[in-house]
């Protein structure tokens, strides 16, 4: 049986106001927001504003809303920090690594001879993050 969507993840809390974050895009169905524990330089999560657990639960319609912007912000992402690729993970239920419970998607800028970071639960600093966004937001808006 299916675990039941809960109100208070983190990203609900975003979505309804009460927590901030460094908000890279919105439209109506989507927010892309710099992840505070990245794992790359430029790690943007995008989450749709549809109330869905993850992959299995989310409608179908509010998961195509979501592909557009991924790849838009995507490419914004690789032109803003000059990456030579892009990584976009997506995790699902515990066992497939999932840490919160509202549908994510990790777009990770990727550079040659690069690892990724670790998830240490490290929180990096706000205006490294906000640094990280105004390139990325530029970049949006140049197209």
């Amino acid at each position: 049986m299916p675990e039941p969507y809960d109100d208070a993840n983190v990203f609900a809390k975003i979505l309804r106001g009460e927590l901030p974050c460094h908000k890279v895009y919105e439209d109506e169905a989507a927010l892309a927001l710099m992840d505070i524990m990245p794992r790359a330089d430029g790690h943007v999560l995008l989450i749709p504003k549809a109330r869905a657990r993850n992959i299995f639960d989310v409608d179908v319609a509010a998961l195509a809303a979501l592909m557009g912007p991924l790849q838009k912000i995507s490419r914004a992402v690789r032109t803003a920090l000059a990456a030579d690729g892009v990584t976009i993970q997506q995790f699902n239920e515990p066992a497939g690594g999932q840490i919160v419970f509202h549908l994510h998607f990790h777009i990770l800028p990727r550079w040659a001879d690069v690892g990724l970071r670790p998830h240490t639960g490290e929180m990096e600093k706000p205006e490294v993050l906000e640094g990280f966004r105004r390139r990325i937001v530029a970049a949006l808006e140049s197209g």
